[in-house]
């Protein structure tokens, strides 16, 4: 990794603040992994909240960490010794550069720009931008840069009053499977859903809605959903009350070799998430469709927020109105009832992850860092 000791004395110094880092799980731990991987230009430094397994993480991929230890019961406060503790760790460190993985991040950011002249770079995802307005626009005002990970989270900040000349576009990146799996005909169909089981704008509500018309057309069909959280036990008894038990399993959380294993066997992915209101934005990308793509199936997402970038609709998937269980089913049962179309999109969606993969990111987002360096 690029944060690790083989980095050289003339590589640009680094740090990363970020509030989530591996082996914790989510998009901003994957998107720090992925970074620190490609980024092989730079020498890097991450400071980060210290999650459980942290130390033993850091030592196995030779990452140059520092963790701030603060208990879980302070919530969002844990960000107030994060950012504190990140002036201390500048001092020693002295980057040239700063990445915020938040805008939680962003304050530590600015004064350590104030003090040492670093600029820093400031990332943006979705829901934090409605969810912290001022946060946000105070975050983007200040960094010499900004990235949004798609054009839905662009739209939010313009939103908020950040002017698209100081936004760069930059989509997270995707792990590509060793090997292409090389599917076989199956008399069963499967439809798999990879997403933690805490915010209903996910969609499961609606597949379990509309899992009854696609049995309708597609009796033999199975649906598959990884992911744990406290919708889960709602969802079962749903599940339950209709009597489709027999036909989904929830599988709760799984390793990545067993989540993998499911997404070389199924036939359509499906996660219709949609905008969940409350001043929230829902998914700011969706890599999750692009993971699915880099396995060879096709996607059935919602035609909102950030999946209209993560799927090329028609060609790696399909969009469909996420509230509307019927358009979801009629969407789905196409897909598992015309296998060519199926591997043709799954084709597609393998090629399109292929642009994604992490050294490709990571090189463009080394690339606006060392730009920067050079204004």
């Amino acid at each position: 990794m690029s944060a690790a000791a083989g980095s050289t004395q003339r590589a640009p110094r680094l740090l990363l603040i970020t509030p989530d880092f591996p082996p914790g799980r989510g998009g901003i731990q994957a998107l720090m992994r992925g970074l620190l991987s490609g980024m092989t230009g730079m020498h890097s430094r991450v400071l980060t909240l210290d999650a459980g397994g942290g130390s033993d993480y850091d030592e196995r991929h030779g990452v140059s960490v520092r963790r701030v230890r603060a208990p879980a019961r302070l919530g969002p406060g844990r960000n107030v010794p994060l950012n504190a503790i990140a002036l201390a760790e500048a001092a020693r460190f002295r980057p040239e550069l700063t990445l915020s993985a938040h805008i939680v991040a962003s304050p530590a950011a600015f004064m350590i720009a104030r003090l040492t002249g670093a600029p820093y770079v400031q990332y943006f995802h979705a829901n934090e931008i409605g969810g912290k307005p001022r946060l946000a626009a105070f975050a983007a005002r200040h960094a010499a840069a900004s990235i949004a990970v798609s054009t839905y989270t662009a739209g939010l900040l313009a939103r908020v009053g950040v002017p698209g000349d100081g936004v760069r576009l930059i989509p997270p990146g995707v792990d590509l499977p060793p090997a292409q799996p090389q599917r076989q005909p199956s008399a069963s169909h499967t439809i798999l859903t990879v997403a933690r089981l805490n915010d209903s704008y996910k969609g499961h509500d609606v597949l379990l809605a509309a899992l009854p018309a696609i049995r309708a057309r597609v009796p033999e069909v199975e649906w598959v959903v990884i992911g744990e959280g406290p919708l889960r036990v709602g969802l079962e008894a749903e599940a339950r009350a209709a009597g489709l038990a027999g036909c989904i399993r929830f599988l709760g959380a799984v390793s990545d070799t067993e989540r993998d294993s499911w997404l070389d066997r199924a036939d359509v992915f499906a996660m219709p998430s949609r905008l969940p209101g409350g001043g929230l934005a829902g998914e700011g990308f969706g890599i999750v469709f692009l993971e699915a793509g880099s396995h060879g199936i096709p996607v059935v997402a919602g035609n909102v927020g950030g999946a209209v970038d993560a799927v090329a609709a028609g060609q790696t998937g399909l969009l469909v109105d996420p509230t509307d269980e019927r358009a979801v089913a009629d969407a789905i049962a196409s897909l598992l009832l015309d296998p060519q179309l199926a591997r043709r999109m799954g084709a597609a969606a393998s090629a399109r992850a292929r642009e994604y993969a992490w050294p490709v990111i990571a090189a463009r987002v080394q690339s606006l860092l060392l730009e920067l360096l050079g204004r």
